[in-house]
Parts: C-alpha cells; sequence; structure tokens
C-alpha cells in the first residue's frame, strides 16, 4: 500500500463522483479529500465516504487548502475554463474532464495557464482510454496496420433520458460540436494528428427542449495530408449499433473498434498479410459501470496521471494537446455558420 498524498478536491459530482474509488484503491497515491457541488443534497450523499474531510457548495474554498494538490473539474461544460484556470493559478494540479472547454479563447487561456504555473493537467477524455481502442492505437504505432491514409469516427447518442437527470445540458444550454463531437474528433486527433482543415453540415433534431444544431457531419483533413469523417448525432432514436466507432484505414490493414456504455467492446482487425484476409475480433468486458459505465477508462487516465505527476512528465493529454481538438472544434462551428470550408489554427 503506498501513501495517500496526493489530495483530490472534485468539483462536481456527476462522473466526478467516480473519483471515489480513489480513497479504496492501495495502489494509487491519490484520495479525493474535499467535494463541491452546487445542491447540498448531492454533497449529503458523498460527504460520508472514507476520506472525504470537507464538502463545500463554493469551488474557491478548495483552493486554498493545503491538504489539496489535485482539482479535478467535472462541472458543467461552460465552467471548465474558470474552474480550471482558478485550480492553476492557485497552484494546483488538474484533471478536467472531456470537453476541456467550450471555445477557441478558453482553450488557449488554460494552455498558457498550465504552461506559467508549471503544474500538470489532463483532459479526462475517456475515448483515448477504452481497451478497444487502445488495441486499435497499439496496431497503429507497431505498424501492423501500415500506411494510414483514411479514417472514421462515430458518437450517436439519443439524449432524451440524458436530459432529464441534468437540466443543465438544455437550460444554458450544452454546446454539442464540443460536449458531443469532441469524442469521435479528439480519437481522430489522437490517431492521425493536427487537423488542417473541416467542413461540416449541422441540423437541429429531436429534443424540442433543446435550441441549438446537435448532429454533424464532420469531414476532416489533417495537417499530413490525411483525410477523415465524422457522424456526430444527438437527435434521434438510438440506432441498433455501438454508440462510439473508430475505422483505421491502412495500407497494411484496417481495424476498427467500438464502445457503448455498460457493454462490452471490440476491435475487429483484417490484415492484407493473412491469406483470405480474415476478419479477427478482439473481444473485451464492459467497463466498470460507475456513473456513466466507463470507471475503468478513468481509472487508466487517472494513473497517467498519477505518474505524470510523480515523475514530473508531460502526460498523455495536457492543455496544449487538448488544444488541437478545441481548434479543430471552433473551425467546425465556423463551417456551419459560413457554409465553406475552414482552416484549422495550429500555431499559438
Amino acid at each position: 500500500m503506498v501513501e495517500k498524498d496526493l489530495g483530490i478536491g472534485v468539483i462536481g459530482l456527476g462522473m466526478g463522483a467516480d473519483l471515489l474509488y480513489l480513497n479504496e484503491d492501495p495502489n494509487s497515491r491519490f484520495i479525493v479529500r474535499a467535494i463541491c457541488a452546487a445542491t447540498p443534497a448531492k454533497l449529503e450523499r458523498y460527504r460520508q465516504v472514507p476520506g472525504v474531510v470537507f464538502a463545500t457548495t463554493d469551488y474557491r474554498e478548495l483552493l486554498t487548502r493545503d491538504d489539496i494538490q489535485v482539482i479535478a473539474v467535472f462541472s458543467p461544460d461552460i465552467l471548465h475554463a474558470e474552474h480550471t484556470i482558478a485550480a492553476l493559478e492557485a497552484g494546483k494540479h488538474v484533471v478536467v474532464t472531456k470537453p476541456m472547454v467550450v471555445s477557441l479563447e478558453q482553450g488557449v487561456a488554460v494552455a498558457r495557464a498550465q504552461e506559467k504555473s508549471g503544474k500538470k493537467l489532463i483532459v479526462g477524455e475517456t475515448c483515448r482510454w477504452y481497451t478497444s481502442f487502445l488495441a486499435a492505437k497499439k496496431l497503429l504505432d507497431d505498424g501492423d496496420l501500415g500506411e494510414v491514409y483514411f479514417a472514421e469516427a462515430h458518437y450517436v447518442h439519443d439524449l432524451g433520458n440524458i436530459f432529464d437527470v441534468t437540466p443543465w445540458r438544455y437550460l444554458q444550454p450544452q454546446d454539442f460540436m464540443y460536449g458531443g463531437a469532441c469524442h469521435p474528433v479528439d480519437s481522430l486527433v489522437w490517431f492521425m494528428g493536427e487537423v488542417d482543415e473541416v467542413f461540416v453540415y449541422a441540423n437541429r433534431t429531436g429534443d424540442p427542449r433543446y435550441p441549438l444544431e446537435n448532429n454533424f457531419l464532420i469531414n476532416l483533413k489533417f495537417t499530413n495530408g490525411k483525410i477523415a469523417r465524422v457522424l456526430a448525432a444527438y437527435g434521434m432514436v438510438e440506432p441498433p449499433y455501438p454508440m462510439m466507432g473508430l475505422t483505421i484505414y491502412g495500407s497494411k490493414g484496417t481495424a476498427a473498434a467500438d464502445f457503448t456504455d455498460f457493454k462490452p467492446s471490440t476491435c475487429k482487425v483484417v490484415l492484407a498479410k493473412l491469406e483470405h484476409k480474415p476478419t479477427m475480433v478482439m473481444n473485451f468486458p464492459a467497463d466498470m459501470k460507475g456513473a456513466y459505465g466507463q470507471l475503468d477508462a478513468l481509472k487508466r487516465y487517472m494513473a497517467a496521471f498519477e505518474e505524470a505527476i510523480v515523475n514530473d512528465t508531460r502526460g498523455p493529454e495536457d492543455a496544449w494537446e487538448g488544444l488541437k481538438t478545441i481548434s479543430a472544434l471552433h473551425a467546425c462551428w465556423e463551417s456551419v455558420r459560413t457554409g465553406k470550408p475552414v482552416k484549422v489554427q495550429n500555431k499559438f
């Protein structure tokens, strides 16, 4: 058992409550010592968890505590920039759930705040930590797929029931380009590199409570010449296929990974070097449930974050890496508004 010497203050007790598993993990130096939520009822639900010594409705009270080294930002999307920058300026490391922020201006501000602070930041983008997606990435990195020229990804999710339990999503409202399309776009940035140009179609359908466009067809061209497409749709009935998917097409092989909350996932591979090109299927068990069925992915990125803090390394997705996705999403909105291809800003 290691010493629990990295105290965490959690802002937001939706998916953020899943971090409480750390208090029972003997192999992690993290421990949630303080929690913050907008409603006292949520605080009462979790304040008796062993290790939690402080609860508040004012996140600023977390920033002054000497027993907290890390702030975990799991608040509504539009508050991520405020909470993240305040934590960095207070000398805290930060884990911020996706999306890192909801505008390019905010993304640049967060990246500069991290650089100035000298502290660690990780974007909790779960798609980079699903076992099926990790398997496809290893195949790519090991050269099994050869040269990749094209990819596609999707995230299609009926959000009617989600609206019922998280009304902030339509009251604020949540921006589903940043809050939804970030998943497949970030996955493609992870596999393919910086995005150079985008062209996007969008419309609004589904739940009448939601006032913005919520369905997107995104074409992407990367700075290395590769191309990809994304389907990100949130205003329809749940379709009969996995909620998320990613396919990488290479000169030596093709890999297709999928993921759905609470269900097993797969990574299917076809390699040109094998006679008859059989489809090989890797089956992965479902992530542990947690609040959204993604607790195992959260465990993986928190372990990587702990390693970055302890060993003083950059970590897998800091603010500058996260900014690549935010900049691409900013250009996507410009394309929706103008009806034209838009260049992505990659120099800051």
